[in-house]
């Protein structure tokens, strides 16, 4: 589980460690089936024109930069109140830190430089979320 560790402490780190709530709803959205996961973000954000940015973070180059408007554009309003929701945070912050945390979480749940099938990606995701509990 190297991979996953690493991402738990960076994202802990990167969260400052008080937003166990964000991180958990990143991890949930991630894998949730009804909602596409990983591949219903990825094609939110294709659709929004923010594809090569997400592209970058599964690719196996650096992950390209995205601002806090952009996250808004790429997850939808819908997604940033239910999020915003779990962390306690105006979407405003919600978006600010999710700017930080979600190339690395996308970047580190495709360590190939593709989207895992499933199981694997589902495993990882639980464990990350489990680390936040």
């Amino acid at each position: 589980m190297g991979i996953i560790d690493d991402v738990t402490s960076k994202v802990r780190g990167m969260s400052g460690g008080e937003n166990s709530g964000l991180v958990k709803g990143i991890v949930e959205m991630l894998s949730n089936r009804e909602t596409g996961g990983l591949g219903g973000i990825i094609q939110s954000f294709q659709q929004k024109g923010l594809g090569d940015i997400i592209s970058s973070w599964i690719g196996k180059g650096p992950n390209a930069p995205i601002s806090p408007n952009q996250v808004k554009e790429g997850l939808g309003n819908e997604r940033m109140q239910q999020l915003s929701t779990q962390a306690g945070t105006s979407t405003d912050e919600t978006a600010n830190k999710l700017s930080n945390i979600l190339p690395e979480m996308v970047d580190k749940a495709t360590p190939e430089g593709t989207v895992p099938e499933g199981g694997i990606l589902d495993k990882g995701l639980e464990f990350i979320k489990s680390r936040f509990s």
